[in-house]
């Protein structure tokens, strides 16, 4: 039997502080340079796919050049991502 899934606790913000955070997320996803990381992504997992790569559960780092478990990619390898390079 599989196990249960971990539901992700959602932030708690005002409705006004939630519609704020959307517009920032939103204006942060359209930049150039994340669509470019998005579609290289989209191309790779594809490819890995068709190659007949077991990736679920991983996403593609663009620094490492490789497939890694999301919470080592999302977590920058337990750095975190507040000391990261800033734009």
């Amino acid at each position: 039997m599989a196990k249960p899934k971990k539901k992700v606790k959602k932030q708690k913000l005002s409705p006004l502080a939630a519609r704020a955070k959307a517009a920032r997320d939103k204006k942060r996803a359209m930049r150039s340079d994340r669509k470019a990381k998005k579609a290289e992504n989209q191309r790779k997992r594809r490819a890995a796919k068709k190659k007949g790569r077991k990736i679920k559960g991983k996403d593609y780092d663009h620094k490492k050049k490789k497939f890694v478990t999301v919470k080592k990619n999302r977590g920058n390898y337990g750095k975190g991502t507040k000391k990261e390079k800033k734009r």
